[in-house]
């Protein structure tokens, strides 16, 4: 008991001096490289290389895009040429070309990525506040369902919509759009929930705040950024949504952008490329603009620094 504190760590008595000396000066670790970055020579030029290749078969289309929209008589293979012309925008900028299907997208997209959105939040709440000897096989359920194709459970939902007449309906098709993209919103909801201290909302309830009352003051505040991801990632991910809209939405008037793009091929195996062309980057203007609007949240990691007072 008479060991001090100085003395902790200290080699044992009889210990030669040599060990003593290496016992009290700290080894030199030699500095790890960094696993990330690529090395000098062959490798770093490879990867530059690979990198490169990459961004020109991403370029290219885009490229296209942009000539065929803007040349008049363009073909599947588009070349640069000094003739330019907006005919093809001015053929395609009609009510029911692009206003009213865009119009359409915009309500179909956005109503079920608030109809997710709060489904989402109210079901990853328990997930993720309480414990339950089910939870983990309800998560796996909850990973099962993202996984089945949207092919395989059309079938039985065109029939039970033709039953109940719900056929060429706009609300019961966000529903159905909404339902389905609700297992992969609860996961992403449930991990931006989980980086909320449950401290704040213990304070909360020593005031007397029951759990909505929480969830709406003090959790919903924090998670804006995580609110604002899985809204966008459901309102693109049923923006460009083509299959269900085709089976549920049978009159023309009701139709999302997503179907209307087939008219610009024709029955004798003709495309109108030009109007095709222009037409696409009309369709993708509103996620780059939401893109662009959201950029700050997106710039920053969704981080809790300072909630907590040590």
């Amino acid at each position: 008991m008479s060991e001090t504190i100085a003395q902790r760590g200290a080699p044992p008595p009889g210990t030669p001096p040599q060990a003593r000396a290496g016992a009290r000066r700290p080894r030199r670790t030699r500095p790890t490289a960094d696993l990330t970055a690529p090395g000098r020579g062959p490798t770093r030029i490879a990867v530059w290389i690979a990198l490169l290749a990459i961004a020109i078969a991403f370029f290219l289309p885009f490229l296209w895009l942009l000539v065929a929209s803007i040349q008049p008589g363009a073909a599947l293979s588009a070349r640069i040429n000094w003739t330019f012309s907006f005919r093809n925008f001015a053929d395609v900028l009609n009510a029911e070309t692009v206003y009213r299907p865009m119009l359409n997208s915009l309500i179909i997209s956005g109503g079920t990525a608030l109809i997710t959105v709060l489904a989402a939040t109210f079901a990853a709440y328990p997930l993720s506040r309480y414990h339950s000897r089910f939870g983990r096989i309800l998560m796996y359920g909850i990973l099962f369902a993202t996984g089945l194709p949207i092919t395989a459970i059309m079938v039985p939902v065109y029939t039970m919509y033709s039953r109940f007449n719900l056929t060429d309906s706009v609300p019961a098709l966000i529903l159905f759009m909404a339902a389905s993209s609700l297992p992969f919103a609860i996961w992403m909801m449930k991990n931006f929930m989980d980086g909320v201290p449950v401290e704040l909302e213990e304070a909360a309830w020593t005031d007397g705040a029951g759990w909505l009352q929480s969830l709406r003051r003090i959790i919903l505040p924090l998670m804006v950024p995580g609110l604002t991801v899985v809204f966008v990632f459901t309102f693109v991910l049923q923006w460009g949504n083509f299959f269900v809209p085709f089976i549920l939405l049978q009159a023309p008037e009701s139709q999302p952008a997503s179907v209307t793009i087939y008219t610009f091929f024709s029955t004798y195996g003709q495309v109108a490329y030009g109007q095709l062309a222009a037409f696409a980057i009309l369709y993708t203007a509103p996620v780059v603009l939401m893109y662009s609007g959201l950029s700050r949240v997106f710039s920053g990691a969704f981080s809790l620094t300072g909630a907590v007072k040590g």
